[in-house]
């Protein structure tokens, strides 16, 4: 029986709520696409940090797994001895930035709604792997799951042996660790659910009543169709395609011809400020329309109640710039890091919006710069600033800095929150392309913040972001007219 994301959610939203039900994920082909261990092999390949028979004995054992769904303890204990030697803070950093840099980019969107779902219901949710800890956590964080059951690692005094003090959970074994888990916290496993991938799971699915195999291997395929599992396939990450490419390359095009247009408008009105506007619009139009991209935005009539604001955005991808520039459109400028002065990609904007940049390094410099944006915002240009100050790699929420608080407190003038929901599917903070589709947009109500006590900010602050939060957990519905 092959059933949906949504019907799983909506199974799971109108079942029993509470911690004694359990869920648990396997992580490789599940949570994720692929194998996060290829992430590690290839790093450590760029870095020339892996010899020829190594490399040779883990690809076959590889190849084999995938052909056969088995050979997982030839490039377990591969990959164990590897980390001989080793520490464990090494292990963990390069585990937080493979995660960012490659690991994040395969997560499946539809294994992060059903994660939430089991959240909202207050089940516990679980990690169940054969990976290691350094490969789990980062994705284990990022979903908001605490529990972890996976293949540890050995150490003494923070340096690896290279052998495993749980055995790899693998098969039975990771079954038997679940059940033991369940009993520890009190979970029913009988009215628990389960997700996995592989045909080695076939012992951990079956230890819980809801089980279901994820864009499962054939062999897991045929275990379920004789056990009658629901088979769940979830959609995969958005791979640029031609169309993404030709569309990318024209929506570069469209900016610079909008950019250029609305500058020969400026100049042959006379009107510097109408033209830039001009501008704006035109070009974030084109890019737009170029690469295949619409807009579903709900609150759009707030975008102009309280102008001059500071807008602040959630920020997953280079698409969010063009994203907004179709929204705010006049009379606006941008803050960035330094960093952002030279690249590439932003080149013919800052042109154009003449954004601030503000050097981190120098708090001298930092404030003289935020002085002039308090001053811009006083004449009646809005600033846009992202709070979380760079790309996040997943939707998950960043930390949210003070600057943008601090700014629109100064100058007295509101600030307006526009989500994003999934502009880093559309395309990942690390891609070059955008692949066409709808990105979704929800503009929240102006909040004043000029009245804002000094020794609230933090709390204020957290306010916001869980404003932020909410939303993208309860998108809002459209409001249709009458």
């Amino acid at each position: 029986m092959n059933v949906t994301a949504r019907e799983v959610i909506e199974a799971v939203g109108a079942g029993p709520a509470g911690p004694r039900i359990g869920a648990f994920f396997d992580l490789d082909g599940t949570l994720v696409r692929g194998y996060t261990a290829e992430s590690i092999y290839r790093d450590r390949i760029s870095r020339a940090d892996i010899g020829p028979a190594e490399l040779a004995r883990a690809g076959a054992a590889a190849l084999d797994g995938i052909r056969n769904g088995g050979a997982a303890h030839a490039v377990a204990e591969t990959g164990l001895a590897a980390l001989r030697g080793r520490t464990v803070a090494s292990a963990t950093e390069t585990g937080e930035r493979l995660f960012a840099q490659r690991i994040a980019g395969t997560m499946r969107p539809e294994a992060r709604d059903l994660v939430r779902a089991h959240r909202e219901m207050g089940h516990t949710v679980v990690v169940a792997s054969s990976a290691t800890r350094f490969q789990i956590e980062p994705v284990a964080r990022d979903l908001g799951i605490t529990h972890i059951l996976c293949t540890e690692v050995e150490d003494e005094d923070g340096v690896m042996t290279g052998r495993s003090t749980t055995g790899l959970l693998w098969g039975e074994p990771k079954a038997a660790a679940v059940r033991k888990f369940a009993r520890a916290h009190r979970i029913d496993l009988k009215r628990s659910y389960g997700y996995a991938n592989g045909p080695e799971d076939v012992a951990f699915l079956g230890a819980v009543a809801h089980p279901y195999a994820v864009n499962p291997h054939p062999g897991l395929r045929r275990a379920a169709d004789d056990r009658a599992w629901p088979v769940l396939t979830l959609r995969e990450p958005r791979s640029p395609g031609l169309r993404a490419v030709l569309g990318t390359i024209g929506g570069l095009a469209g900016v610079n011809i909008g950019l250029t247009t609305g500058l020969a408008y400026g100049w042959l009105t006379g009107d510097h400020r109408l033209g830039v506007n001009t501008g704006i619009g035109l070009s974030a139009d084109l890019a737009l329309a170029h690469a295949g991209v619409k807009l579903e935005v709900v609150g759009a009539d707030k975008l102009e109640k309280a102008r001059p604001a500071v807008f602040i955005a959630n920020h997953q991808s280079t698409l969010d710039v063009v994203v907004l520039g179709a929204l705010l459109r006049h009379d606006f400028t941008a803050v960035a890091k330094k960093e952002a002065r030279h690249d590439p990609r932003m080149l013919a904007v800052s042109a154009v919006l003449d954004p601030v940049f503000i050097d981190r390094s120098d708090l001298t410099r930092a404030k003289q710069s935020m002085d002039g944006v308090v001053r811009r915002l006083r004449a009646g240009t809005s600033i846009l600033i992202f709070p979380e100050g760079t790309r996040m790699p997943t939707p998950a929420l960043g930390r949210f800095k003070k600057g943008a608080f601090h700014i629109a407190r100064q100058a007295g003038v509101p600030i307006v929150p526009i989500v994003l929901r999934n502009t880093g599917e559309l395309a990942w903070r690390r891609s070059l392309f955008v692949n066409p589709g709808t990105v979704d947009v929800a503009v929240l109500d102006p909040i004043p913040a000029g009245d804002w006590p000094a020794d609230e900010l933090d709390q204020r602050i957290a306010e916001v972001r869980g404003r932020f939060a909410d939303t993208l957990a309860h998108w809002p519905k459209p409001v249709c007219a009458a």
